[in-house]
């Protein structure tokens, strides 16, 4: 197969659109934010002269009708996360045995859409609209490649989607993904689907190593197969020497127990809330609050990407890392290999050379930053507000 040409259904703001642009394939989203199609629109205008277009239809994808886009044979989808996500409301993880349900009715040829309002939550049903699509054009002009991605949550899910597809002629698999196996800043854990017509499915090869959560390990120098040390949050964000960042979320359900990553760590998942981390400096001074364009960064966006809207860090958040979707696309569309630093040709953490990891963290940290944070803990028990800038 030759030519390809995307459909994206939760199209976002353009993380596996720009992916595919900077591959050479076009691509058109369907997106119902507004914000989002704005910020879409505005990197497709940049680039209209720099290779395959970006195009954009702004509207709700239930409404679509998949032989509109009759010259896609690509099918790629992200569904709204919120009600699988652990920060979400878990509906979605609640009524797994009711999607499965929906996912047989709808390969026997039953239309379940009017019985999708019963769902705790009617965004769950959003995961089976890739499907929907799928048999929708079956019979006339079929997709030859299915792509998903969701929340790991979401893995039985595609699981069970991928035998469907198996019984339509497709070779199909899911599995769940690390983000910074992949070059990417950042320990994201997304289920990945990939289908193919009659062709079998390979998943993207590692590059970089798999992030350890024991801050004082460091990546290995001489890697037995030859993985590149993970990307750290330093790489990308140089400018802003040496920090640590205390999560918005709490570990193991406390929270209380903010989570702790240094600059020469991954980021945690970027998330819509990513501007409620603190970012704290050697000294146990705050540094400002990241940035909408490094919050970016670390999602593998471009430095000067055209974000636009108000609620842009969930828009940032939502996205998939566009160097993830490039490592995904070349893996399902069958395309050459290309070297890590080369798939996607813009300005930032892919220029980069690694930072040394040779300081230990408690040194990273440095006893300010642990008074600092023992005085916080004492002012919540007390009532009292403590002032450490």
């Amino acid at each position: 197969m030759g030519d390809f040409e995307i459909i994206d259904l939760f199209a976002g703001p353009g993380g596996l659109d720009m992916a595919a642009h900077s591959l050479g394939i076009p691509a058109t989203g369907i997106e119902l934010d507004r914000e989002a199609c704005e910020t879409r629109n505005a990197f497709a205008e940049s680039q209209r002269d720099r290779g395959p277009s970006m195009t954009t239809v702004h509207g709700n994808v239930r409404n679509a009708d998949p032989r509109d886009f009759g010259s896609a044979n690509v099918l790629a989808a992200g569904p709204p996360c919120q009600t699988f996500s652990v920060a979400g409301t878990g509906t979605g993880r609640r009524n797994l045995d009711q999607v499965y349900s929906y996912i047989d009715r709808m390969a026997a040829g039953e239309d379940v859409t009017g019985e999708l309002a019963d769902l705790d939550d009617p965004r769950t049903g959003l995961v089976l609209e890739p499907l929907k699509w799928v048999l929708a054009r079956e019979n006339e002009n079929p997709f030859q490649v299915v792509v998903l991605e969701q929340v790991p949550a979401v893995l039985p899910v595609w699981q069970k989607m991928a035998d469907v597809l198996g019984k339509l002629g497709f070779e199909a698999d899911a599995h769940i993904l690390n983000a910074e196996e992949y070059g990417v800043p950042q320990t994201r854990r997304r289920a990945i689907l990939i289908a193919r017509k009659g062709t079998a499915v390979e998943f993207p090869a590692h590059t970089h190593q798999r992030y350890r959560k024991d801050h004082e390990s460091v990546p290995v120098e001489d890697h037995p197969k030859g993985l590149h040390p993970w990307n750290s949050m330093g790489s990308v964000l140089r400018h802003r020497g040496e920090f640590t960042v205390v999560s918005n979320y709490g570990t193991g359900g406390d929270p209380k127990n903010r989570g702790l990553r240094r600059h020469l760590d991954p980021a945690f998942t970027v998330t819509g809330k990513i501007g409620r981390n603190r970012l704290v400096g050697p000294d146990g001074k705050d540094q400002e609050r990241l940035t909408t364009s490094e919050a970016g960064s670390l999602q593998t966006f471009p430095r000067h990407y055209p974000w636009r809207g108000k609620n842009v860090q969930q828009q940032v958040g939502n996205a998939i890392p566009p160097l993830l979707a490039a490592h995904v696309l070349i893996a399902a569309l069958g395309l050459p290999k290309k070297n890590v630093g080369s798939i996607l040709e813009y300005d930032g953490f892919l220029v980069l050379t690694p930072i040394a990891f040779t300081t230990p963290r408690s040194s990273l940290l440095g006893p300010a930053f642990h008074n600092v944070e023992r005085n916080r803990r004492r002012s919540r028990a007390t009532g009292r507000t403590q002032s450490y800038r």
